[in-house]
Parts: C-alpha cells; structure tokens; sequence
C-alpha cells in the first residue's frame, strides 16, 4: 500500500447506551449530544452513523454534525432499512413516505413500491447535502440481509445504486456468502462493483458456514472495513441485543494482523476502519489500539 494511503480509525456509534452508562470514555460531565461529539471527534477522524438504518436522516441533523465536529472529519452513514430491502418499521417513515401507502398496510413494510422506494432514495441523498457540500461525508453504506443473494434481480438491483444515489461513495455490506464464494465468485463480485462503481465493504467477523467469510479486499481506490467481532457463540442467538452479539475485545495481535493485511492492498487512498463491537468501551478500545498500529506501522518494543 502507498504511503499516501490515508488512515480513518472509528467506531459505529458514538452513543451506544452500553457506552454511555459507563464513564470509561465521556467524562461524566458530558451529558448532551453535542458535548459528546465534540469530544470523540477530538479523538477520531471518523464514525459510522447506525441511526440513520433505523430513522430517516433529516438535513437539519446532518447540518448540526458538519457545525459540531473538525473540518477533516468524515461521517459515513448506514443506509436506511428501505433502501436495502430490509422490512421497515411504518412508524418510522417520514410523514411524505407514509402518505404513499395504502390504508391497510402492515406495521412492517417489506415490498415498498418502486414510486415509495425511489422516493425514500430522493430524500436520503437530499438529507445527507450538507455533508456532501462540506467535504464530510466518506462512505453511504449499504448493509444488506442475509437474504439477499447473489443473483441476477440483486446485480441490477445493486447496478442500479449509482442512479439513485449519484455522486456519493457507495459501500456494499455482504451477509451471504453466496457473493464471495467460491474464490472465482469473491473475484466476480469484486469486478462487478468495480465495473458499476461501488466499493467492497471487508468484514472481519466469526467464521461459519453461513457468515460471509473475513478477508480484506477492495474494488477500488478505497477499502472499508467493519470489525463485527469475532463471537461465534453468540452471532445467532436469539433474544440478545446488537452490543451482546457484537461483545469482543481484539487482541492487538489480531489488530496487527488486520492491519498488516490492509496495508497489503495497493492502490488505496483511503481506508475505514469501523469497529462495529459497540459494547461498553470495546469498540473504542480497539479504534485507538488500531489507530496508534496504523500511526507506528513498524513492530513496536
């Protein structure tokens, strides 16, 4: 990897409640929103913003981020729930989108309509302007569900991105493995997001039959990469929350192994580094572990 390659270090949440009920990051005299932004931005270049799969992004809020946080910073943004085919909560339309739908739909919308759908993409990109306009927004990522397979009606789904969400960097978050396996289909799908302008989002995560497996690679001049931990016994468990599925400490070895495998990709100018195992402090742990490996790329004493 060139020596230009810049570095992007972050997690996926900067107010996770399992973080924000302890006092190992915020002093326990930030208690607002913008105190706590503020502060991590001071710590982070980057973060990767999860609401925005569960709730609408609204421009106002985007215009509040670019007003809290450093010049170079750079926020990426989850896509909404709609826009990647997962079922939608109908409460959390925006009231336009809600408007569209006939009187007897369901709590849970699964098959918008193209009219709906394209609508959603229209708002999502006009909301996400402000960081666009300055210079903040890095990656619009776009997570899909173990469901989505690799097949014809998904490729011109994901074919079609660009057009509905032009002049933005898009991510692609595999879940099943049916993209990346066996080798000659991992490097398929590589050429393809290549050829239609999208880039391949790593994962480093629990190995098992139907995981998508980890492996650093990338389509384009970018690598993003989002560290899920590594705990298999808990992945598929029911009843659990998100941070006790994601709940894994790195050790620095394996981060040094990562990262060593990262710097391995040529032609790379910038990279993500997105530590999704939002619980208590972990993920922010391992964020600054990753940073410093990254800044002293040479084995330490």
């Amino acid at each position: 990897m060139a020596q230009t390659t810049q570095f992007l270090v972050g997690t996926a949440s900067w107010t996770d409640p399992t973080l924000l009920s302890t006092d190992l990051f915020y002093p326990p005299s930030l208690t607002t929103p913008e105190a706590r932004l503020r502060f991590y931005a001071e710590r982070f270049n980057t973060v990767e913003v999860d609401s925005t799969y569960y709730g609408m992004l609204s421009e106002r809020t985007a215009r509040t981020w670019v007003e809290r946080t450093p010049n170079d910073f750079i926020f990426n943004l989850k896509a909404f729930a709609l826009l990647t085919q997962h079922p939608t909560e109908v409460s959390r339309l925006p009231q336009v989108l809600r408007q569209m739908l006939a009187a007897d739909v369901p709590a849970r919308l699964s098959r918008p309509s193209p009219e709906l759908r394209i609508k959603a993409f229209e708002m999502f990109r006009a909301a996400a302007q402000p960081l666009v306009e300055s210079g903040k927004l890095g990656m619009i990522l776009f997570q899909f569900p173990p469901y989505f397979v690799c097949n014809p009606a998904n490729q011109d789904y994901l074919a079609a991105l660009p057009q509905l969400m032009p002049a933005v960097d898009l991510a692609i978050e595999f879940r099943h493995p049916s993209w990346v396996t066996p080798a000659e289909r991992r490097q398929q799908t590589l050429d393809f997001l290549r050829l239609h302008g999208l880039y391949y989002t790593s994962t480093d995560a629990p190995a098992g039959p139907s995981i998508a497996p980890s492996f650093v690679a990338a389509s384009g001049s970018r690598i993003y990469m989002r560290f899920h931990g590594r705990n298999a016994q808990r992945w598929f468990q029911k009843g659990i929350t998100p941070a006790q599925r994601f709940r894994y400490l790195y050790s620095e070895q394996e981060l040094a192994q990562v990262a060593g495998n990262v710097r391995a990709v040529s032609g790379i100018a910038r990279a993500y580094l997105i530590f999704n195992n939002c619980y208590a402090n972990y993920g922010v742990m391992n964020a600054a572990t990753m940073k410093e490996i990254l800044t002293h790329p040479e084995p330490r004493p």
